[in-house]
């Protein structure tokens, strides 16, 4: 039996001792670089033969995790069309104007912008620029987002606790449902779950070596991260200065002056462009989207910032301030608050499916660990990785503002790391009573849990979840009496519970690719009767399921009169079902009735789903549209990006993304119309709302008093199934 002031022989984990309940020691340096005139390994050969002190096995198994979820995630992944419209029509305006680029345009007229930085529009644009307008052009760089957190993921698991905790991680997070939909999805989760992945992976290194390029590359990637998602890429930010402050391998003075360049490194990065954007002319720049005051600092702090937390968001959906949306105590239209929100019917399926272990799995690494320095980066990497997942976790389970069940995947990493570092940190130690007895526990609440998710589901695969049951519960039986098995028995026992740990997650993300997924709320996990996925059937453009979520039940807020109960719904069809209707912007099929969906026509799109756009429309819209700066308006984003979609012209979308912004307000609208710039106004649409500086009635929101002059001054007109008024003819009378 080895003590812990044995020497760690070539080759052997760190702490590999299983009878030692004790502290893990530290894994052993990466091996010095050749002696001067000590042949180098071909690149290629490093590449795939990996670091010296790896197994052979360890860098083909790598590369074969990256292409395995870099084919997952691409299979199938033009079925989503342009996915979410109100991005695509961004990256379709960033495409042809630098302008629109830069700012994160809705139209390449720059009218207004979306309600987020621009920073994940970047990768889209200019994959657009190159390739064209198209699905994969629009959807292949988040999936190289996914794979690319998936490597990180595994680098900084790796680097501590071997590459079997690595692959173990790597392997979890590709198989997150929520995971497999966002990172083929274009909305800006992608490169936020990527970056903030990343800032982890770096604080990681400043506790190994105290460095301070490591925490200066840190802040500066939470920085970027906060230009793709304003505040919610700094939730992890407390808990990784803490530990820094805490742990770091330098003195304390040292520490805090590292945490100041990180600091600054963060400002950098992430305020140059907000800088940019609050110096620049109000009047030769697009209106921030999401404000109402023109202001991003004010989108930041209010609609994106505290009023996703207090549910008081001005200019939402539903309306803003007290007794707005999510105002109640302990709930509202976004569901219900609280410690089990993340379990809940509507969460549950998308990430909680390892939680349990995860959180059992980071309390027995801390115990493992308590009797180790300040300084240990074993102990110093479970608290990085727990504390984001405590932090965002707490957060997202009272925050009371606009919350969708897609947030979750900025969890999937952090559960993904906890899962590899602690299995292999107790399986290394598996001799030991109490550590084989944490295992089983680990392996036993995720069975019973996962069962618990799947009987939500109850006609989706019934097998699986006995599959489930059984199997993780056996394999946890197993793991109490595993140190006294060989290695062989052990590995299967090991085995056994990692494939049950699996299942469920497998399943749902199979699900999830297998459809496409449009609009602006998305679900992973099986489609249809008993578990909705929204937005996902029927092709691009499909038909949304009505608003249930995966376990087939209405969540708060939902109807099946339209998408999450709001006026307008989804993308409508004519009369088919199944998504089988009118065609949308990609030339897919529209939702119906039957789907949740307002059935009978296209034109008008809701809030949260574009609209169907049918040959007569698109004819009627390019004729002369280059005589125009905006060939139409349209009140709501998702309503106008579906005709610029369709059209490939501008479209100025009234009000920004709900129609709640005051901008333009109705004498901008007039002079716009005046001067020949606008040739269409689009009947119907978002709700509509807010009310602007300089408007006469007070009570009357920007939209609908642009909505009722144009009613009433200009001449109505029919193509297809839509209704449009031409604003270069009067009406008649």
């Amino acid at each position: 039996m080895t003590t812990p002031s044995d020497q760690t022989s070539p080759g052997t984990r760190p702490g590999a001792d299983p009878a030692t309940w004790g502290p893990p020691r530290s894994a052993p340096r990466p091996a010095p670089a050749p002696a001067a005139g000590e042949p180098r390994q071909p690149s290629a050969r490093r590449l795939w033969r990996g670091r010296p002190e790896d197994p052979r096995w360890a860098r083909p198994a790598l590369l074969a995790l990256l292409l395995v979820t870099g084919l997952l995630y691409l299979y199938n992944l033009n079925a989503s069309g342009y996915a979410n419209s109100f991005y695509s029509a961004a990256v379709q305006a960033g495409s042809e104007s630098w302008k629109a680029f830069f700012f994160g345009s809705l139209d390449a007229a720059n009218a207004i912008t979306v309600d987020k930085p621009p920073a994940s529009l970047w990768p889209m644009e200019l994959s657009v620029r190159i390739f064209g307008l198209n699905s994969w052009a629009i959807l292949v760089p988040e999936v190289l987002m996914g794979v690319g957190t998936v490597a990180v993921v595994y680098a900084s698991v790796r680097r501590r606790f071997g590459p079997a905790a690595g692959l173990i991680a790597g392997t979890v997070l590709a198989l997150t449902p929520v995971a497999a939909l966002m990172f083929r999805f274009n909305n800006p989760d992608a490169m936020l779950a990527l970056l903030m992945s990343l800032a982890c992976y770096l604080v990681v290194r400043a506790l190994e070596d105290g460095r301070t390029k490591w925490l200066v590359w840190a802040g500066a990637a939470i920085g970027f991260a906060f230009l793709a998602k304003t505040l919610q890429a700094f939730l992890i930010l407390p808990a990784l200065a803490l530990v820094h402050g805490a742990c770091a391998p330098v003195e304390p003075r040292k520490r805090l002056v590292q945490l100041a360049w990180a600091t600054l490194a963060l400002l950098v990065s992430g305020g140059w462009w907000v800088a940019v954007v609050e110096l620049w002319p109000a009047s030769s720049r697009p209106y921030v989207g999401g404000s109402q005051n023109n202001s991003f600092l004010e989108l930041t702090f209010g609609y994106n910032g505290l009023g996703r937390l207090n549910g008081e968001e001005t200019g939402s959906v539903g309306g803003g301030g007290a007794g707005g949306p999510g105002g109640g105590a302990g709930g509202g239209q976004w569901g219900e608050t609280g410690w089990d929100r993340m379990f809940n019917s509507s969460i549950g399926g998308q990430i909680s499916w390892l939680l349990p272990a995860a959180l059992i799995l980071l309390v027995a690494g801390l115990v493992l660990t308590r009797r180790a320095g300040r300084t240990d980066p074993v102990r110093g990497s479970f608290l990085v990785w727990g504390g984001s997942l405590l932090m965002t976790t707490a957060v997202f389970s009272y925050m009371a503002g606009i919350f969708h069940e897609y947030y979750t995947v900025a969890l999937a990493p952090y559960i993904a790391a906890l899962v590899g570092m602690g299995s292999v940190t107790l399986w290394e130690r598996r001799r030991s009573v109490p550590v084989s007895l944490t295992l089983a526990a680990a392996a036993t609440a995720t069975a019973a849990w996962g069962y618990v998710l799947l009987n939500r589901t109850p006609e989706y695969l019934p097998w699986l979840k006995w599959l489930v049951l059984v199997g993780g519960l056996v394999a946890a039986l197993g793991l109490v009496f595993v140190g006294r098995f060989g290695r062989r028995l052990a590995l299967a026992v090991a085995g056994s519970a990692l494939v049950a740990a699996l299942a469920g997650p497998t399943a749902y993300t199979l699900s999830t690719v297998q459809e496409g997924h449009t609009g602006s709320i998305v679900t992973a996990g099986p489609a249809g009767p008993a578990g909705a996925s929204t937005g996902g059937r029927g092709g691009p453009g499909g038909g949304g399921q009505g608003r249930q979520n995966q376990q087939g039940q209405t969540p708060p807020g939902g109807g099946t009169d339209g998408t999450d109960g709001l006026p307008g719904g989804g993308p409508m069809g004519q009369d088919g079902q199944d998504g089988q209707g009118g065609r949308n912007q990609q030339g897919g099929t529209g939702g119906s009735a039957e789907n949740g969906m307002p059935g009978g026509g296209g034109g008008a799109g809701g809030l949260l789903g574009g609209a169907s756009v049918d040959s007569e429309a698109e004819e009627l819209l390019e004729t002369d549209a280059g005589d125009y700066t905006w060939v139409a308006a349209a009140i709501g984003a998702q309503n106008a990006a579906s005709y610029q979609l369709a059209t490939g012209d501008p479209v100025m979308a009234i009000g920004g993304f709900n129609g709640t912004d005051p901008s333009p307000t109705l004498a901008r609208f007039q002079q716009y119309v005046a001067e020949g710039k606008i040739h269409y106004f689009v009947a119907g649409g978002g709700m509509g709302g807010g009310t602007g500086e300089g408007d006469d009635s007070g009570d009357s929101s920007t939209s609908s008093q642009i909505t009722s002059w144009v009613e009433e001054t200009f001449k109505q007109v029919t193509a297809g199934s839509a209704t449009f008024y031409d604003l270069t003819r009067k009406a008649d009378g």
